[in-house]
């Protein structure tokens, strides 16, 4: 069974009965000869004790898709990799809010590259594959839903742009969504204006609904019956007798202000609960008594805001927590910035390294190398907690990829800083938005190590409470407000523009409108937040920190290229060695750079390149070592890789019959340029650079 719509430039062919046919739904999706294979399964019925909906959201790149074999020693797909990591989280995001309250049958998705032209990415038709999928599959789920990415080229967006079209595109914006709604937004951008950003949204709409049409075609025709499930959610009569207990005690804790007398307060009105409840009813447990509560807990809170005109922190809906800035907090670092927003804090420190610290990427397009790196770390203790320490998770890899995409449009070219930049940000509190909080203290940690961005950026959080037409939107969102309300909007960006944009809702989807109102709100808020950062440090250090290497850039020409780096690399490693500074060179255009700690380093390795690659001029002096012996005179290394012969007449004042008896291989002699003939050979002379 197979259905297809032209969407862009290229068919969407969505084809299903082929392959996977004892999963519930399996579809492949194909967009070029791009093959993404989607399938999806639910467990038959709920695993015993679980309180939350069990969603697995798998996605691969399999190396053969691209014709290639993976790099390493085991040549075989290992874990997963950053882009595998980060397209699960956009297939997941906008499917999750779809499945019906109560459902928490297992589920598991899974996407797998089959094919790869090296020209349209595999992520948007991995989203819609595990859409076409579920819709088919008779799982419960409330899709389908539509996805596309929007490119911005000369002013002209552009549906699904390639590879090659997002290098020169000022935007890259992925939207998923229903007919008339948004569910998921995931954008990085080149300081584009607002009002351009809600104009890539609205364009994407057209392409959302023409993605969900086809899919709705494939349902009518392959679409299984719905299975029957169990909902498993709270007793009504429960919940009445849960909210009777507890709801004037409750309404006295939200009115506490602080998070930790509130926590405390309602963990101790949860036990007082718990024995009543189970003194009544012995087959109740904790278990489902919690989540009465938990019920009752959010319907208050949410009934709070949206009565009070007020949070239960005691802010208006637009008041942002007290902020504080400060640079320079650690003494050996390059750069570091400290961060603090109420309860949430990020520690980011900034370190510069040469050529040889980028990361080298193994990806179906090729390999890649990162000069700039942002990593983010989420410690328990940062809420409180005690739990293994383990490395990064999905979230730590998500919230990571959306700083570093906040600060990428503001970077300097290679050109003019040629170092490769890693920051570390570790959340030291965590009370809302640690992502945000991890772009300002990266912007603080960036100009503290002196690195030239364009511009400082900031980052703010929005929430939603939205209950029929009643709607709250609140700026700089708290930790419970995130928990108990329907939306993290997340927005970046300088001066100039919006650098960044994550959406993700707990509802089917908001319109257009209400996105324009949240992005109103949340520019005030951003100019904010800038201003505090500027306080704390205007502008870039002019200054590199006395720890970090020195770097000096110099061009030679391409043609001589092949003698800089010399036999297996053999010159280059020499004058590694004998100078100790690391030196890269760019196969493309010629640029070396040359970097260590010691200027003197520095400039000797320079010198000794642009002897290698420049033209040698007659008259100079080197310090040269005799490397070989004939009858007719002696061979002096000048540079590495460089030799030149020292006749038997200049090898001395004096009559020499025989080479040996001035010099030995090995001895370092002081040499002059005395010819350069037309084939390019050397021509020294000890004798004359002793007068």
């Amino acid at each position: 069974m197979k259905v297809e719509a032209k969407i862009g430039r290229e068919n969407l062919i969505i084809e299903t009965g082929k392959m996977a046919k004892q999963a519930d739904g399996a579809v492949c999706v194909q967009y070029g000869d791009t093959v993404v294979l989607a399938t999806a399964v639910a467990s038959k019925g709920i695993r015993e004790g679980i309180d939350f909906f069990p969603l697995f959201v798998e996605y691969q790149e399999k190396t053969y898709a691209a014709g290639r074999i993976p790099g390493g020693y085991f040549k075989r797909e290992g874990r997963p990799t950053e882009k595998e990591i980060l397209t699960a989280r956009l297939i997941d995001r906008p499917i999750r809010p779809l499945f019906p309250e109560g459902f928490m049958n297992e589920v598991q998705v899974f996407a797998i590259v089959l094919s790869s032209d090296g020209q349209n990415n595999s992520d948007v038709p991995a989203i819609i594959g595990a859409s076409a999928a579920l819709s088919i599959s008779g799982i419960p789920f409330g899709g389908p839903v539509g996805a596309v990415r929007v490119g911005l080229i000369e002013d002209k967006f552009v549906a699904n742009p390639t590879f090659e079209e997002l290098e020169n595109s000022i935007l890259n914006l992925v939207a998923v969504g229903v007919e008339d709604r948004i569910i998921m937004l995931e954008a990085g951008a080149a300081e584009i204006s607002e009002k351009k950003m809600i104009e890539a949204i609205e364009f994407s709409q057209e392409y959302i609904a023409q993605t969900i049409k086809v899919q709705k075609e494939l349902q009518k025709k392959a679409g299984k019956e719905n299975i029957e499930v169990e909902l498993k959610t709270v007793p009504d009569e429960l919940y009445k007798k849960a909210k009777d207990l507890s709801l004037g005690e409750l309404k006295k804790i939200l009115q506490l202000l602080s998070k930790e007398q509130r926590e405390d307060a309602l963990d101790i009105l949860s036990k007082q609960i718990v024995e009543k409840l189970k003194a009544e009813d012995g087959m109740l447990t904790d278990l489902v008594i919690k989540n009465a509560l938990a019920r009752v807990e959010k319907e208050e809170v949410r009934k709070f805001i949206l009565s009070k005109k007020k949070r239960i922190d005691g802010r208006g809906y637009e008041d942002i927590r007290e902020i504080t800035c400060e640079v320079g907090v650690l003494p050996r670092t390059h750069g570091s910035g400290l961060f603090t927003r109420g309860q949430t804090q990020s520690l980011s420190a900034t370190t510069l390294g040469t050529g040889d610290d980028e990361q080298r990427l193994d990806t179906l397009e090729g390999e890649k190398f990162k000069s700039f790196m942002l990593h983010y770390n989420f410690p328990p203790f940062s809420v409180g907690e005690v739990r293994p320490a383990r490395g990064p998770g999905r979230r730590e890899i998500g919230h990571g990829a959306l700083a570093e995409r906040a600060l990428k449009a503001v970077m300097p070219s290679a050109e003019k800083f040629p170092y490769t930049i890693r920051i570390v940000s570790d959340i030291l509190e965590s009370n809302g938005s640690s992502s945000m909080a991890t772009v300002c203290a990266s912007t603080l940690s960036l100009m503290d190590a002196g690195v030239p961005i364009k511009r400082p950026v900031s980052g703010i959080a929005m929430g939603l409470i939205k209950e029929g037409k009643d709607a709250a939107i609140l700026t700089d969102i708290a930790g419970v407000e995130d928990h108990f309300g329907d939306m993290d909007f997340k927005v970046t960006g300088t001066d100039d523009g919006v650098t960044a944009l994550q959406m993700d809702l707990k509802i089917d989807g908001i319109g257009i409108d209400l996105i324009k109102k949240i992005m109103e709100q949340a520019g005030p808020a951003r100019d904010f937040i800038l201003n505090k950062i500027k306080d704390a440090i205007g502008s870039p250090r002019k200054e590199l920190s006395e720890f970090a290497p020195k770097i000096r850039m110099i061009e030679i020409n391409k043609d001589k290229i092949g003698a800089l780096i010399g036999p297996g690399g053999k010159v280059i490693k020499k004058i590694i060695q004998e100078t100790g500074a690391d030196i890269n060179v760019d196969n493309e255009d010629g640029k070396v750079s040359v970097a260590s700690d010691s200027e003197e380093a520095i400039s000797r390795a320079i010198e000794i390149i642009k002897g290698i690659t420049g033209d040698l001029e007659v008259g100079t002096v080197f310090d040269g070592t005799i490397t070989r012996i004939m009858n007719f005179g002696a061979f002096c290394e000048i540079l590495p890789g460089k030799e030149g012969l020292v006749h038997v007449s200049e090898l001395s004042d004096k009559f020499v019959k025989n080479a040996e008896d001035v010099v030995k291989i090995g001895d370092k002699v002081k040499v002059k340029l005395i010819k350069v003939d037309e084939k390019g050979r050397l021509n020294l002379s000890i004798k004359q650079a002793q007068g």
